[in-house]
Order: C-alpha cells, then sequence, then structure tokens
C-alpha cells in the first residue's frame, strides 16, 4: 500500500501535459540587456516584433543567466549544470575544443538538444556557438571535417560561427565543415596574444590602420589583430576567402538559415536553438537599420535582431508552426563599450541599459545576469501577462524536457529545477535561491529579494560581504550586511555547500 501511494505521490510531482507543442524555439539574443529594448521600458530602441510577442505571451522580470558572460551562460543552458561544474569555465577563443558532453558520452551528460531528440524533434542550432569545436587533442582542422561538432552534442542541422563575431575565424560552420571554402585557400588560426602582426603580410589594425571601418577602431590591444571585412578581430587568421562572412550580412544569412530549416522540416516538430550575434561587438547592422534608433549603433543592432525575431515567427506561421513554444531571451547583461569606439559610449551616455537595475556584463551586480525573456504558446501562455518568477537558463533543460515530455536521466542535468508551469505562466512558484556565478571574481547569490555578494571587494571601495534588499535598493547601493548577519551567515552557508556537491 506504501509503494503505491508513494508511485501516486511521484505521478502527481512529474507534469502532464495534454500535448507537447509542435515546435520549441529558444531565441538568444547576445549582450542584451533587461532595459535595452522597448518592451522592458526603453523607448528609445522600437523593438515592434518583441513588443508583439510579449503582448501574446508572458513577459518574466526574475530571469537570469547562469553568469554575466557568454560561454559559461551558454554552457549552462545545454547542459542545465552551474558553470562552476567546469574547471575554468570561461570565455572561449575560437580555436577552443568542445566544452560540452557529447551524445552517447554517458546518461548524466545527456544535453538540452539529445532531450529534445529524445522526444521528437529534429534539432538545429544557428548562430553564435561560442563552446568550442573539435577534441582538444590538436589544432582544429579548418579545412577538414570539424569533429566534434554541435551534431556530436544533439542538433540534427547546424550553422554557427565558431566563437563572436570579434573573433577569428569569421567564417560560417555548416554541419562541421566551413561553408563555402575554397580547397586551394587553406584556413590557418592562430591566437598568439603577442604578435602583431603573426605571420608576414598580415593585416591589422597596427599595420594598416587605414582599412579600418570608420567607425570601429579598436579600443583595446586584444581587438587589434587580423582586419576582415574592414573591421579588426581578436586573434589572427589567414587564408579561407571565399568562405569569409560579411558582418553587414550576418543577420540576415543566419536568419536565412533557420527559415531553411523550418521550410526544410516539412511540418515535422522542430527545436531550434537561434542565437545572434546582434548586439555583440562588433555591430556593424545592415545599411537598412543604421539610424533607425535614437541611440546610435548599438539601438540599431537591437532594431536589427527585433527584425530577425519577426522573420523566425513569420517563418514558423507560414510553415504551419502555429503551435510552437517561442522563448526569447539573452545570454548575459549589456555592455554599452566593449572593444571597438563605435560611438556607443556616447549615444548610450546617461543611459542604463540594464535599467532599473545596475552593473551589467562581466559583473554580478544583478544587471549582469537579470536579462529579459518571453515566453508564448498559443493556448497555453496567456497573452499579455507578467511573471515574477525567480528563474535561471539553467532550468531550462529539465522545464522544455517537461514539457516535450522526455524523461531526464538520473545524475543529468543536475542544477536544472523543473519550472515547467513556471514558464508556461501558469505559477510563479519559481526558484527559492540562485547563484550568480562570476567567471573572475566573487558570487553573488539571491535569496529572494536579497542580494548578496562575497567578501571581495569587487568595485564598490568598502571590503564586504554585500548584502542588499533589492525590494528597496535595487541598484545595491546600501550594505545591509551588518544589519543582518544571520542573512549572511545563512547564504554564505549555502554558498559553500553548492560549491562542495
Amino acid at each position: 500500500m506504501k509503494k503505491i501511494l508513494l508511485l501516486a505521490l511521484l505521478a502527481l510531482s512529474i507534469p502532464a501535459f495534454a500535448a507537447k507543442p509542435k515546435a520549441i524555439v529558444v531565441f538568444l539574443a547576445d549582450d542584451l540587456g533587461y532595459g535595452d529594448t522597448a518592451a522592458y521600458g526603453q523607448s528609445l530602441v522600437p523593438t515592434p516584433n518583441l513588443n508583439r510577442l510579449c503582448n501574446e505571451g508572458c513577459r518574466f522580470t526574475d530571469c537570469h543567466s547562469a553568469t554575466p558572460v557568454c560561454t559559461p551562460s551558454r554552457y549552462s543552458m545545454m547542459t542545465g549544470r552551474y558553470p562552476h561544474r567546469l574547471p575554468n569555465n570561461n570565455i572561449l577563443d575560437g580555436d577552443a575544443k568542445l566544452i560540452i558532453p557529447v551524445e552517447g558520452s554517458g546518461e548524466e551528460n545527456v544535453t538540452l538538444p539529445v532531450l529534445m531528440k529524445r522526444a521528437g524533434y529534429k534539432t538545429a542550432a544557428i548562430g553564435k556557438w561560442h563552446l568550442g569545436l573539435g577534441d582538444g587533442k590538436g589544432p582544429i582542422d579548418w579545412n577538414g571535417e570539424i569533429k566534434p561538432s554541435p551534431k556530436e552534442v544533439g542538433f540534427d542541422r547546424s550553422f554557427v560561427m565558431a566563437a563572436t563575431a570579434d573573433r577569428v575565424p569569421c567564417v560560417y560552420i555548416e554541419d562541421g565543415r566551413v561553408a563555402n571554402l575554397d580547397p586551394a585557400d587553406p584556413i590557418e588560426i592562430s591566437y598568439d596574444r603577442k604578435a602583431n602582426p603573426k605571420w608576414e603580410g598580415e593585416i591589422t589594425a597596427r599595420t594598416n590602420p587605414e582599412m579600418l571601418k570608420d567607425w570601429g577602431r579598436p579600443s583595446d590591444y586584444q581587438h587589434d589583430k587580423t582586419i576582415i571585412d574592414g573591421i579588426s578581430r581578436i586573434g589572427h587568421m589567414r587564408g579561407g576567402k571565399a568562405a569569409l562572412w560579411k558582418d553587414q550580412d550576418l543577420a540576415d544569412t543566419i536568419t536565412d538559415k533557420a527559415i531553411d530549416f523550418i521550410k526544410d522540416a516539412k511540418g515535422e516538430p522542430i527545436f531550434l536553438y537561434f542565437a545572434t550575434n546582434d548586439i555583440h561587438v562588433p555591430r556593424d547592422p545592415h545599411a537598412r537599420f543604421r539610424g533607425v534608433s535614437a541611440l546610435g549603433i548599438r539601438g540599431d543592432a537591437t532594431v536589427q535582431m527585433d527584425d530577425c525575431l519577426g522573420r523566425v515567427r513569420a517563418a514558423l506561421a507560414e510553415n504551419g508552426y502555429d503551435d510552437t513554444l517561442f522563448i526569447f531571451t539573452s545570454d548575459n547583461g549589456p555592455r554599452v563599450s566593449d572593444g571597438y569606439e563605435d560611438g556607443a559610449r556616447d549615444a548610450w551616455k546617461g543611459v542604463n541599459p540594464a535599467a532599473p537595475w545596475a552593473g551589467g556584463k562581466y559583473s554580478v551586480l544583478e544587471g549582469g545576469t537579470r536579462i529579459p525573456m518571453v515566453a508564448c504558446w498559443p493556448g497555453h501562455i496567456q497573452p499579455n501577462t507578467v511573471s515574477h518568477a525567480l528563474l535561471s537558463h539553467t532550468d531550462y533543460a529539465r522545464s522544455l524536457a517537461a514539457i516535450a515530455g522526455v524523461e531526464v536521466p538520473q545524475g543529468a542535468c543536475r542544477d536544472s529545477q523543473e519550472l515547467s508551469y513556471v514558464i508556461l505562466g501558469q505559477n510563479e512558484n519559481g526558484r527559492v535561491s540562485l547563484p550568480e556565478e562570476s567567471a573572475w571574481g566573487p558570487w553573488g547569490y539571491r535569496k529572494g529579494n536579497w542580494k548578496f555578494i562575497e567578501g571581495a571587494n569587487y568595485g564598490k571601495g568598502v571590503e564586504g560581504p554585500y548584502l542588499f534588499d533589492l525590494t528597496t535598493d535595487p541598484t545595491e547601493r546600501e550594505n545591509l550586511a551588518e544589519r543582518y548577519p544571520e542573512k549572511v551567515k545563512e547564504i554564505q552557508a549555502e554558498i559553500r555547500a553548492l560549491r562542495r556537491k
């Protein structure tokens, strides 16, 4: 009798959806802050497609990336694990090895795309990857099959940038091979940070500054290496001229590929992970978007990102995917100026892209990880609603698996919480606590509306620890640690326990 009762209670704890969506889409913007769009209060940057998504779905006010930087944030979304589970998890170079587990490496290593495949979806990764390629046993062979690649971690189709637009190689990798590569012009990549130039005849920002686009002078010694398409990059590249991308066409190219995937699926269930480069540097939006915002090139890139959103959603509707769970979000908080003098610093002077929060990309202040999120699923998510539930990208793995009706193996996605009903806007019983991990310094930690930052000095000019009440202090100015020592001890104990697990 006890066994029957236990099984009944377990059954009640597992969500049972009448039907899974025909399509699941995760649309991941890059470096888009909480306060960067009209949907979240920035009237100077028109985002009609994101506004429409909000009107048709649920807008979240307390969703977080796992960290305030890109690679470990994406790692957590794909694996359902906190970034610190992987040693030295940080921003990757363009020639770094793959850091997420490959399919077949053990049930405890199952990733989000593998779960979606098991649920019966055709899967695709389009756009920015930045999770590494190859096995690390030797240099990546850019001129042959690149393996492992997104295919080996669960994506049936892929069309990706190896890393970011400011890093070489500046080529697309389609299903494990560089697209449009001329075999007579092989690619060579180096991340020698001391050399500039690396090879005789290499054109860099130092050797030929006159070849740079006027808007995009590098602002540091990291971004001043090989010039490609008038923009200097991180790292050195030679060869592969026929395969090089055009920065102004980046957004259109990846969107076209996403639309091709939707069309080619011919109505079969699909899972699409679409990751834009916008609004990450270098910002070089297509000419039709220049000047359309009142906040310079960074605002214009945001409008371009919104156009991609509209085009992908239109393609879904045109190809019979009205029954789509569509999630829009960003990989981490905002950065106004990040390696190039593109005018963003002046255009955004006095404007906070993380508003009403403090901080941004690289920061453990709230604006570093609190990012926009909107979810829409017609007939399942109430339109024009708002959720204040605490939620992490780490939770997508278990939550989307539940919605798709697939079981997560024991030991897999170890830090992901099953919050499917929260994502569907059906309740606000989100997380109780949430680590906000820093790649380089002290962690932040949320406990309800309490915000804790560890003892290291992180720029406030006063040694911590720090404790803030976000209800009354969203910009984290008044340190309450001495007033509430028991709360500090409680959170410190939770952090220690989390790191030991």
